[in-house]
């Protein structure tokens, strides 16, 4: 168990979160759910709308106001002019009926590439219920960012990530008017104005604290973009290209916990009401998002259950950092706590986060690996810029993210459940929790791909034979590769004493099962990950591409030996591919030690890899440019060994130049695992 759940509970009891009756500041609960309601007025359906559907945009942007001083909208002003209209959009949209909404205006959805999201948000506002309006405006903003992205890949090449920089992008201002961007701005695109997005999105809005006209205008606007792209896409005929989805390839390593059952989650519904990380006016989300997951609809589960897990974080990081008022949206001038800092190692640039060791190593593993490491699902990121085809949610990832979440209840319960029965129930889920180790932290990464990478050069001891290839080979072995047979036999000694004991190297003949059962124990050992410093991270990165080219000269080698096998015994062979082809196999046989020791040697860099800190700046420099050559080396050896290039005599003079400076090195006892205690 982590060293951090014996007093995870420590000071978030004494928290009394039934008192939190909003997550909104009190400037951003009067522009959210007051301004826009301050003026009481009407409009009349022809004043925002045509007969045949078209938007009126010019009543749209005559309710902008702009600062008389710079030019910059007036968010406050704007949200106050709006609010009647958005209130008239609402009216009116609720007065249709589904067919008279999907005849009138689904066609102007398609250039979202998800129509049927918006139809959804329709029947909605028809009959708005419990968490339903917050949880079709995340997806329909999230929707309507990455549609936005596509328009904005008609003009320019590389899509900004942030959604206020592509609002403020000249790119969308050229196909839709800047007074167009600066409506949505004040909707979704600006922390000084209504910022629907993000107080979604990162957890501080309650159910039913958005107003449900914001919904309408939103799904009015979207409505009103597709018919002014319509219009530039036929003036400069164009075509709408949609960017494909993010899908998951490695969803059985997203597979970590036990499939969640039906009495599981009623459990979970009891620990909603008793934990002590979640506010109690928040309840109805976690509630649907176990509903959500009963009833199989994985994406809107994790939708509502992601800014929900981020509040019960922040409400846990502002309780034992004691910082209460970080609970509640920030103003304009400064920061929301989001999952961002609260994962951090120090918050405000100076003090210690003390809640990594509240949540414990595996809590803190589990939350980057989902959320933040690049090789990672980064859930969060990817779903709320609407990268993820929402019809094809992966079950894995919502059944692992609620089975954490659900973990966290427990650890974090007011009333611990006594029950034995019930125990036994959770008991299979915390254990997991408890015992997590990262997946996608470049670190495990490596791990991974350094043991599939000894399997590959373990596959070159049963590469096909010619008929009389000993015969014609044998000749020039020795004499050729003398020198190098030295050097590795030199390198190995260097590096036995390093090695577990029960395991033993022998020279050149290195036997490939002995290598492969080094590694897995090697790869076992445990490696810290958490708030890697800057230098480790830099060094895991070299060392990585050390191993990704040893690869890549594997499979090529596996590849070419292969095919020329084939073509000798089919008579395909010209003389001169013959003896090259001989001249393959003969540099391999001493290429294969090589290629195994330098594995072996970035093993056991990546296992002391935080010796590097102990490193000078000159010291720090000069191991680096060692690995560098390594590196070098191993790149030449990519294009040497090329199908297209086939320079094996060369591969061996390159080879003995990398193995006299790698014997150099370790001489000088500069290494990682040299210096380690």
């Amino acid at each position: 168990m982590d060293a951090g759940h014996e007093n995870s509970r420590e000071g978030i009891e004494t928290l009394d979160h039934d008192s939190v009756t909003t997550c909104l500041s009190s400037a951003v609960h009067y522009m959210v759910c007051e301004l826009g309601f301050e003026i009481e007025a009407n409009y009349a359906v022809s004043r925002f709308m045509a007969a045949n559907g078209e938007i009126y945009w010019k009543t749209i942007i005559e309710c902008l106001h702009y600062s008389k001083t710079d030019s910059s909208v007036d968010y406050v002003k704007s949200v106050r002019s709006l609010g009647p209209l958005c209130q008239s959009v609402h009216l009116h949209l609720q007065s249709l009926t589904t067919e008279q909404f999907k005849d009138q205006f689904m066609m102007w959805f398609q250039w979202t590439h998800c129509s049927e999201i918006f139809l959804e948000m329709f029947n909605v506002l028809k009959c708005p219920h419990a968490t339903a309006i917050e949880l079709s405006l995340m997806k329909l903003m999230s929707c309507l960012e990455r549609a936005l992205g596509d328009v904005f890949l008609l003009i320019c090449k590389d899509c900004p990530f942030l959604l206020r920089d592509l609002l403020a992008s000249w790119e969308l201002s050229t196909v839709f008017g800047q007074s167009v961007m600066d409506v949505l701005k004040v909707f979704i695109g600006s922390p000084d104005g209504l910022n629907l997005r993000n107080i979604l999105w990162h957890g501080f809005a309650s159910p039913q604290e958005i107003p449900a006209k914001y919904s309408s205008m939103l799904l009015f606007l979207t409505i009103g973009l597709g018919q002014l792209l319509n219009n530039y896409l036929l003036q400069t005929q164009s075509v709408l290209v949609h960017r494909p989805y993010v899908s998951f390839t490695k969803l059985e390593e997203l597979r970590v916990f036990p499939d969640l059952r039906n009495e599981l989650l009623s459990l979970a519904e009891e620990l909603v009401i008793k934990s002590s990380i979640i506010v109690r006016t928040m309840q109805p989300f976690w509630i649907i998002a176990l509903t959500s997951f009963r009833q199989h609809r994985y994406a809107d589960s994790v939708i509502l259950l992601l800014p929900q897990l981020e509040n019960g974080l922040r409400l846990l990081f502002t309780t034992v950092n004691k910082c209460p008022s970080r609970l509640i949206t920030a103003e304009s001038s400064s920061q929301y706590t989001t999952f961002d800092e609260m994962l951090a190692k120090q918050f405000n640039n100076e003090e210690v986060n003390k809640l990594p060791l509240v949540l414990g190593e595996s809590a803190m593993e589990f939350l980057w690996d989902f959320l933040n490491h690049q090789e990672g699902p980064r859930i969060r990121d990817h779903l709320s810029h609407g990268e993820i085809n929402l019809n094809y949610f992966p079950k894995e990832i919502g059944n692992s993210l609620l089975a954490f979440s659900i973990t966290l209840l427990d650890r974090f319960s007011k009333d611990k459940i006594a029950d034995s029965k019930e125990h036994e129930i959770l008991k299979p889920l915390v254990s997991c929790g408890n015992n997590y180790c990262s997946q996608f932290h470049p670190i495990a990464q490596f791990k991974k791909q350094i043991l599939k990478y000894v399997k590959s050069i373990n596959l070159w001891s049963d590469l096909p034979e010619v008929p009389n290839e000993q015969e014609m080979t044998g000749s020039e072995e020795d004499s050729a590769s003398a020198p190098c047979i030295l050097v590795v036999a030199d390198i190995f000694s260097l590096v036995q004493v390093y090695l577990p004991l029960d395991v033993r190297l022998q020279g050149s003949s290195l036997n490939n099962l002995i290598t492969e059962k080094l590694m897995i124990k090697l790869c076992s050992k445990p490696i810290r990950i958490l708030f890697c410093s800057r230098s480790v991270l830099e060094i895991t990165v070299v060392l990585r591409q050390i191993g990704l080219q040893c690869h890549q000269v594997s499979c090529q080698v596996i590849s070419t030996c292969e095919t020329r096998c084939k073509q000798w015994i089919n008579k395909s062979l010209r003389s001169r591919q013959r003896h090259n082809y001989l001249r393959l196999k003969r540099s391999i046989k001493y290429l294969s030690p090589v290629l195994q020791l330098i594995l072996i040697l970035i093993t056991l860099e990546l296992i002391n890899i935080h010796t590097v800190c102990n490193k000078n700046s000159s010291e720090y420099q000069q191991y680096l440019k060692f690995l560098k050559l390594i590196l070098q080396y191993t790149e030449n050896l990519v294009t040497y060994t090329s199908p297209e290039k086939n320079k094996w005599d060369e591969t061996m003079a390159l080879t003995d130049k990398a193995l006299i400076k790698i014997r150099t090195f370790l001489e000088k006892q500069q290494m990682l695992v040299q210096l380690a205690k």
